[in-house]
């Protein structure tokens, strides 16, 4: 079972453990990206931070190693878009701003295995449950991904 059931992100991010969902497809026709968030835990609060990055490399499992989407971006740690002190409220943020789904978080560097799957199942319009791609609710995140 690749997702995390509540109690156990939860858990992961108290252990200081980071969670991540991929969130699909940005950018243009032109310019194709992907995007994803990440919870990460930093000196006792909760960041979330959006990532995007070119839609580039095939079949990487590693979002990290794919390269920024726009030219003038520092992907190192992606776009800060909340800090809070409780993990649960991190979690609320991650999903108000950036669409995010509660029963689709997954361990740190297991969203680069959902951007694998993507690739190979041609880069469908659809989450894997059928569901439209998430679209970022946030300005800082919707100025991030356009």
């Amino acid at each position: 079972m690749r997702y995390l059931a509540e109690p156990f992100i939860l858990g992961a991010l108290k252990r200081g453990r980071s969670v991540e969902q991929f969130l699909g497809p940005t950018g243009t026709p032109e310019r194709p990206g992907v995007r994803w968030v990440e919870i990460r835990p930093s000196r006792g609060s909760y960041e979330v931070y959006l990532h995007t990055a070119l839609d580039c490399e095939p079949l990487t499992g590693d979002l990290d190693s794919l390269p920024p989407l726009f030219d003038d971006e520092e992907e190192d740690f992606g776009l800060l878009l909340a800090t809070t002190s409780e993990p649960l409220a991190a979690m609320h943020a991650a999903e108000s701003q950036t669409g995010a789904a509660l029963e689709r978080w997954v361990n740190q560097s297991m969203a680069g295995d959902e951007y694998r799957d993507y690739v190979l199942a041609g880069r469908p319009a659809t989450t894997p449950d059928d569901r439209p791609w998430p679209t970022p609710q946030s300005s800082a995140a919707k100025s991030a991904t356009s």
